[in-house]
């Protein structure tokens, strides 16, 4: 498990974090919903971004499909977006929206977490299962997901992973029909596991811009977080 946490998931230097890792902003700094000053704050901002799984490029693991591919480089981009959302969405549901990361971290619910995207086809959400579940959505094995791809994907592969006691749904056209997912979450939820309601990463696809993000968006991603 060791080598998960020093290859997989840690950048190199992440015990050794340079002091101009953040650029100087005056400007307020947003992560995942929470809200930071960016000249009195470094350190909060800091242990939020280590405590996100990192999912990136890798090379050199087990072969994936009849195409034989050990890299992900060039096509697993959007692959890797969507392993981090969705690694997010389990530790905000398995641990809490306000846990944090440190080096001596061995939390057994961490790990557990840590070990579905495993870069082996055996864990529920690694780039094998991932590029591999993309069939069913007309992608081979080495080319690249958008976004709505990847959503589905996620969507598909959840339901075979009991634990993570996770739905997701994608809205469809933009739209969210909150009695369709209530619905869908209360079937889920009293056949999977026997509770009233089943924790939900709902997905909605947007292009929120050309080149770069357009500017009338911006405050609608910072929403602050539901505790």
């Amino acid at each position: 498990m060791d080598a998960v946490f020093d290859i997989c998931y840690l950048s190199p230097d992440s015990n050794n974090i340079e002091p101009d890792d953040i650029p100087q902003t005056k400007e307020t700094v947003w992560v995942l919903g929470r809200q930071y000053n960016a000249v009195q704050d470094l350190e909060r901002i800091r242990r939020e971004i280590t405590s996100i799984i990192w999912c990136t490029y890798r090379k050199g693991f087990v072969p994936i499909g009849d195409e034989g591919l050990t890299s992900d480089r060039g096509w697993g981009c959007m692959l890797r977006c969507g392993q981090m959302v969705l690694g997010v969405a389990l530790m905000r549901v398995h641990l809490s929206t306000q846990w944090v990361w440190t080096p001596e971290t061995r939390d057994p619910t961490y790990l557990k977490i840590v070990q579905r995207f495993e870069e082996r086809k055996q864990a529920p959400y690694s780039i094998h299962q991932v590029a591999l579940m993309g069939a069913s959505e007309g992608k081979d094995v080495g080319q690249w997901f958008g976004p709505n791809t990847i959503a589905q994907v996620l969507k598909k592969l959840v339901v075979y992973d009991k634990w993570s006691s996770l739905a997701i749904h994608v809205a469809l056209d933009n739209t969210v029909v909150r009695e369709d997912i209530y619905s869908l979450m209360l079937d889920l939820s009293s056949n999977v596991t026997g509770s009233d309601w089943m924790p939900l990463l709902l997905i909605v696809p947007l292009r929120l811009g050309l080149s770069e993000i357009n500017p009338v968006y911006v405050n609608g991603l910072k929403l602050n977080q539901l505790e």
